[in-house]
């Protein structure tokens, strides 16, 4: 999950992609609003649903247009072949 805020934050596309499980990737992903700005990321909570499916719960920070904005999402990864892959989410208030 630390890698793909990352990757948000440097507009990694490539890698964001690549990191995104087949079954759910999309064919490209737009470019981010040139004044959008990252700000943090905080893990709220981590399960493992068995050894290779996990959860991630997080908070990510930004601004764009001088208006702060959150994204809270609860993440679901998949591991294949030792590596993990985002697979979808869902939004929480």
């Amino acid at each position: 999950m630390r890698s793909r805020y990352s990757a948000f934050a440097l507009d990694l596309r490539d890698y964001l992609l690549a990191s995104w499980h087949a079954s759910t990737r999309p064919a490209e992903l737009e470019a981010p609003e040139p004044e959008l700005k990252w700000l943090g990321l905080d893990v709220k909570r981590t399960a493992m649903q068995d050894a290779d499916h996990g959860s991630v719960e997080f908070v990510a920070r930004s601004k764009l247009g001088g208006r702060a904005h959150r994204l809270h999402e609860v993440s679901r990864f998949v591991r294949e072949n030792g590596e993990w892959f985002y697979v979808d989410g869902d939004l929480k208030n």
